[in-house]
């Protein structure tokens, strides 16, 4: 064991409920071991050495998305982040942008949650739902696996430039959730529905720079969903769709 074993982290701390203090950095020194994530040295320092540590996190497994947070400059997910991946021994930590802090490395994921909620990111039939499974052709379901992919993690959300400045912005992951619907083949929501995104706050807000993409760590490519439900819009005004359906 020697000084090479050890990494220096620095984490961003900072508790909404005592505004007078500052966010600053607090500094561990962790042994680090081959195969060691980023969410198991946080863990390590909150069960060891520092209590008062606050980060969330849950699967361990890059499925439930909750340990997003910003790693030496990059966005990604925690326990799937090698902390002796970055030909580096000090490792900066720091909460997902565009979001309140609510203690360390929690932020409020309230307005992420808003967003989302208002594409409606369920299932929509004109009548009652059939007793039995709808079925799906392979070429159907191909054409949603990408969008299926998506964790809900908001890293894509937390690297948006556009939500840097307009709060008001929809963000990637509801697109992309919209996208997952109005490609699905047993999905019958009216093409008005779009009106909805049909803004500078919805789908042509977006500056194209592909930072979603980028931050992504499931490869869904939320910009994909904006520039398809850009043309569905497109084709709408030029067909006369999306007016008057129910």
């Amino acid at each position: 064991m020697t000084d090479k074993d050890y990494f220096t982290f620095k984490i961003l701390r900072y508790d909404a409920a005592e505004p007078d203090i500052e966010p600053h950095f607090q500094t561990y020194k962790i042994r680090v071991i081959p195969g060691l994530t980023i969410l198991m040295v946080l863990l390590r320092i909150r069960d060891e050495i520092d209590g008062t540590l606050a980060f969330r996190s849950s699967c361990r497994s890059a499925v439930c998305g909750s340990c997003a947070m910003v790693i030496n400059g990059k966005i990604d997910l925690a326990c799937r982040t090698q902390a002796a991946s970055f030909g580096s021994n000090t490792i900066i930590l720091e909460p997902l942008p565009n979001m309140q802090i609510i203690k360390d490395l929690v932020v409020d994921m309230t307005p992420f949650w808003d967003m989302y909620e208002k594409v409606k990111p369920y299932m929509i039939r004109k009548g009652d739902y059939p007793d039995k499974e709808i079925a799906q052709t392979e070429e159907d379901r191909k054409k949603i696996d990408q969008y299926v992919n998506c964790i809900l993690c908001a890293c894509c959300y937390g690297a948006c430039p556009v939500l840097a400045r307009n709060p008001d912005y929809m963000g990637p992951a509801a697109f992309a959730k919209l996208e997952r619907f109005m490609l699905d083949s047993r999905d019958e929501r009216p093409d008005n529905f779009l009106q909805n995104v049909d803004s500078e706050d919805g789908v042509w807000g977006c500056d194209t720079v592909l930072r979603c993409i980028e931050a992504c760590p499931k490869d869904v490519r939320p910009t994909d969903s904006i520039v398809g439900l850009r043309k569905q819009l497109v084709k709408n005004k030029l067909f006369g769709k999306g007016k008057n359906e129910d």
